[in-house]
């Protein structure tokens, strides 16, 4: 058995569920989210509780399994409490502010970067080098902190760039040059 896919998910208080067929709808707090899963997997609801479990031992129902089961877990997480990633900014120059809805970048380039929050994700400058980017869905908060370290991904000699807080850029040495 997947030991991520036998764990029950428990639905906490205020949040609603609903199963049809293959669609499932999550409804709390934090707002809704909804997926399509696979048709081998069978989802089932009981006191408050999701299993999931599947039809077979072969390796791609048992795949599937762990998948499916995180899947829901993270929508349920997703409309409790949400998710969040914080990026950092390096560099002399480098800035993020916000502009009404839109997050400005000034990174180096000979204009300023104007990025719109897509639907449901909101971000946030606490300060000139830091970016907070939230939502309910796990993935769309994921994606766009990456497109955003993706327009200065921290380089490896002086570490300017933006990175995720708390990541590690390993550091290079530069050249030795000409010793006499």
């Amino acid at each position: 058995m997947s030991r991520i896919g036998r764990m029950p998910i428990d639905i906490p208080a205020g949040v609603k569920v609903t199963l049809d067929g293959q669609f499932i709808a999550v409804k709390g707090p934090k707002g809704e989210l909804t997926r399509t899963l696979h048709q081998d997997m069978k989802v089932n609801i009981q006191d408050n509780v999701i299993t999931v479990e599947r039809p077979s031992e072969e390796k791609q129902h048992r795949a599937l399994h762990g998948l499916t089961r995180a899947l829901i877990h993270n929508m349920v997480v997703g409309v409790t409490d949400g998710f969040k990633k914080e990026l950092e900014i390096q560099g002399v120059g480098y800035r993020a502010q916000m502009k009404g809805q839109k997050l400005a970048l000034t990174l180096g380039f000979s204009h300023p970067l104007e990025l719109d929050a897509p639907e449901g994700i909101s971000v946030e400058c606490p300060s000139a080098t830091l970016i907070v980017v939230s939502g309910a869905n796990k993935e769309h908060v994921g994606e766009f902190a990456a497109k955003i370290r993706g327009y200065r991904l921290p380089e490896p000699y002086k570490g300017k760039g933006i990175r995720y807080v708390g990541e590690h850029v390993r550091r290079k040495a530069g050249k030795a040059g000409l010793k006499k």
